[in-house]
């Protein structure tokens, strides 16, 4: 496949992640009609990839769902670094790593959730069970897209999953710390 045709494979990829992601939280009650935006957080995707991409890989093969999951929660822990002091917070360089380290790639699930963001009981449990299904849709959307692994389109299409993903968390706790993107009556 040409450059080009990758590029566009993979643009037409992540519309459709993004899309079936924002419609399922949407029915879930996760987002509002009107998604919220954070221009903050979306600028810090490029650096989080990068520290991402070799632990996400390496688990993709025998985790998919987890190395895609764990992106999502990376983007709901950037909105709850946004959200409580992003001036401090923005002159970071190590989001990701600071997450993983806590308690380890493994348990990241448990230190993002309970820990930093203080779901508890139930709500911890909804929240990582709808994480778990928004990682288990994309990666149907991955297998169904029946790129030839280890090619450069395979790259780009879980990169553009992860992308989604990320932007989808974030999404989804602006969401709940209160972030409702509704017009104002004039």
């Amino acid at each position: 496949m040409e450059n080009n045709e990758t590029k566009q494979l993979v643009d037409k990829f992540e519309e459709k992640v993004k899309a079936d992601l924002t419609s399922f939280l949407q029915k879930k009650e996760a987002l509002d009609a009107h998604v919220p935006e954070c221009i903050d957080v979306e600028e810090k995707w490029g650096e989080i990839c990068r520290s991402y991409i070799p632990d996400g890989a390496r688990e993709f093969k025998d985790y998919p769902v987890v190395s895609l999951g764990w992106m999502m929660l990376v983007g709901m822990a950037m909105a709850f670094y946004w959200d409580t002091d992003w001036e401090a917070n923005s002159k970071r360089k190590d989001y990701y790593e600071a997450l993983r380290d806590k308690k380890g790639y493994d348990n990241m699930d448990d230190y993002v959730v309970q820990d930093l963001l203080g779901y508890r009981d139930e709500a911890a449990e909804k929240i990582t069970e709808l994480v778990a299904e928004c990682a288990s849709r994309v990666f149907s959307l991955l297998n169904h897209e029946h790129v030839e692994p280890g090619t450069e389109a395979a790259l780009g299409c879980y990169v553009a999953a992860l992308h989604q993903l990320y932007l989808a968390g974030m999404e989804m706790e602006l969401n709940a710390l209160g972030y409702h993107m509704t017009p104002l009556n004039q």
